[in-house]
């Protein structure tokens, strides 16, 4: 079953995105655009993570993440407030995270499966057509027969599922792969991303973006 989320922005226009990009990653959403609104459908529905901005309608989301504690719901606090104040303020609330606008979509996501994770929420098994991932056991299996990857591609797989529909550089495949302190090439994601595509029988769904990198598409 999808993920959660719901989205207290009462900025139109930013709430919509932030549901775009977590939508293409196959999270489910709820956009709300006030406190009280906000308040109303976590009584009303269950929800694996809240992302709140702070300067809300009707109840602000420093009062709200107070009124919804025993929900014991993981909220990361999204707002143009930037002070160190604030930010204490609502990691001493009770927030998990807390994300100053503007941001990149891919770090958003990033913090989410960080929080999702921390909390037990993370899906064990992830699939993509006929590609099976068991994230316990490290697995990967097509029509339940086993496919041997090495470690890398693994983790590179699971990236690619992760980010679906977005695209990636090379560079943030390495830093998400091989590590922030890896000083290699680029042309090494190449070589894996070519062994997947062979193996996993993903050569029309693992695209090349031109001049950019790679992105993992239906």
């Amino acid at each position: 079953m999808n993920k959660k989320i719901l989205i207290v922005e009462d900025d139109i226009h930013i709430s919509n995105i932030i549901k775009m990009n977590l939508n293409i990653v196959n999270y489910a959403t709820t956009e709300v655009y006030d406190g009280l609104a906000a308040l109303e459908a976590i009584e009303r529905e269950t929800f694996d993570l809240i992302l709140l901005d702070v300067m809300i309608p009707k109840i602000d989301g420093f009062e709200l993440i107070s009124k919804i504690q025993r929900h014991r719901i993981p909220v990361i606090f999204l707002t143009a407030k930037n002070s160190v104040y604030d930010k204490v303020t609502g990691l001493k609330l009770g927030a998990d995270d807390y994300m100053v606008k503007p941001f990149e979509a891919i770090e958003l996501l990033a913090r989410i499966e960080t929080v999702l994770r921390r909390y037990g929420k993370e899906e064990s098994m992830m699939q993509f057509q006929d590609v099976q991932v068991n994230m316990d056991k490290r697995e990967v299996t097509i029509h339940s027969q086993p496919v041997e990857l090495t470690p890398k591609e693994y983790d590179l797989l699971v990236v690619l599922l992760k980010n679906k529909n977005i695209a990636l550089s090379r560079e943030q495949f390495l830093d998400k792969v091989w590590g922030g302190d890896y000083f290699g090439e680029t042309r090494t994601v190449d070589m894996h991303i070519k062994s997947l595509r062979k193996k996993l029988h993903l050569q029309e769904n693992i695209k090349t973006i031109y001049k950019i990198g790679y992105r993992l598409e239906d």
